[in-house]
């Protein structure tokens, strides 16, 4: 697990309304140097507004760098890539997809992450990508997700990671290591009294480090568990540290998709509900837009924000990014924005609910739920699933 830092200011960010201008504002004041890492660039109000401040940033003189995923950012690479090399934005594609059915598996293995670093000094990280909330007019409500600002001692293990993975990407892309130096060392002298850890995943040490965080902190849950997830999917021990926290009195709370831009993986959560319900566990599904945050709070002590899903496919094939605080102040007010979301858009799920559903939904819960396991082993994942 990585190590947890002292003296650090973490500020929630609730939705694109509250991550775009504070990211925007942060590029268009920066003099050294951007990072920039995103799964979707999109080529919407949202995107070139980012798109304009980079190049705004890179004219100036400013070191900008910028990382995007080959599939998620498919339409970037045709539509805004082009505008911003000339004017001097560094960027790099992360798996670039190159064919249009390429049926390999290593075509699952993504860069998720969604995370910025100014000149050292202020980083965001979150599950937000860039394209509008309301997704050019196609949500009736913005997309319910979160990020944070972090400033002080936690600077230092996000822009190392940044940092790290564009020199990666650079060799990858190049087939010669680039030596790029950072421009803007981190600035890490303590700007707040927030404990937090700075966690990830990859494809290779680090395949765990973010589950196992949630584990540590279910484990030691005495009152209060609250997970939202846009792509639920749990193996069995994620399942099993629910169920024994719930058996031990503690109130775990789920709220997860009831509008989903991936319905097979909805359809296939919607399966493990009777399971959850038999043992306690309270579902709740969001409708009033889609539901795309990756959060957790644990007795308003513990909360981690990032873009970590809890599914398989994430655990094996995505590199992702969280961070982990603990401190009471953070955690109730993620809790107290997760009760509002519940209050106002979310519906409380049971089990006459569900035998009320239409046989044929839920028929089709368990077809996506055998084919998503079908595809867990088609993907080479060996966990406890």
């Amino acid at each position: 697990m990585s190590e947890f830092l002292e003296g650090n200011a973490v500020t929630l960010l609730e939705n694109g309304g509250d991550f775009f201008p504070a990211l925007q504002q942060a590029i268009d004041g920066a003099s050294k140097e951007v990072f920039l890492e995103t799964y979707i660039f999109e080529n919407d109000e949202t995107g070139r507004c980012i798109a304009a401040s980079l190049r705004r940033a890179a004219r100036r003189g400013v070191a900008v760098r910028l990382l995007v995923d080959g599939f998620g950012g498919r339409l970037f690479v045709r539509d805004l890539m082009p505008e911003m090399i000339p004017d001097g934005v560094g960027v790099l594609i992360y798996r670039r997809e190159l064919r249009a059915f390429p049926l390999r598996r290593h075509r699952l293995r993504r860069m998720h992450r969604k995370l910025a670093v100014i000149d050292g000094a202020v980083a965001f990280v979150g599950g937000i990508n860039i394209v509008d909330d309301l997704q050019s007019g196609n949500l009736a409500q913005p997309r319910y997700d979160y990020a944070v600002r972090v400033e002080g001692p936690l600077l230092g293990p996000i822009l190392e990671s940044v940092h790290h993975l564009w020199r990666i990407v650079s060799w990858a892309r190049l087939r010669r290591r680039l030596r790029e130096p950072l421009v803007a060392p981190a600035r890490v002298t303590p700007a707040g009294t927030v404990r937090a850890a700075f966690v990830t995943r990859d494809n290779f040490r680090r395949r765990r480090e973010i589950e196992d965080a949630y584990l540590a902190a279910i484990a030691g849950a005495k009152r209060e568990v609250v997970i939202a997830c846009a792509y639920f999917f749990p193996g069995r021990r994620f399942r099993q540290a629910l169920v024994d926290a719930a058996d031990r009195g503690v109130e775990v709370s789920l709220l997860l998709q009831g509008v989903s831009d991936h319905p097979m993986l909805c359809y296939a959560t919607r399966a493990l509900y009777p399971f959850f319900l038999d043992h306690g566990i309270r579902l709740y599904e969001y409708h009033d837009s889609e539901l795309h945050a990756k959060v957790a709070v644990v007795d308003d002590r513990w909360a981690t924000v990032g873009s970590s899903n809890i599914d398989p496919f994430s655990l094996l094939l995505a590199r992702e990014a969280n961070v982990v605080v603990e401190d009471a102040d953070f955690a109730t007010q993620l809790r107290e924005s997760l009760a509002r979301g519940m209050a106002t858009g979310g519906r409380e799920l049971c089990h006459e609910g569900w035998r009320r559903l239409p046989a044929v939904r839920r028929i089709a819960s368990w077809l996506a739920y055998q084919a998503v396991r079908l595809a867990i082993g088609v993907a080479g994942y060996r966990g406890k699933h």
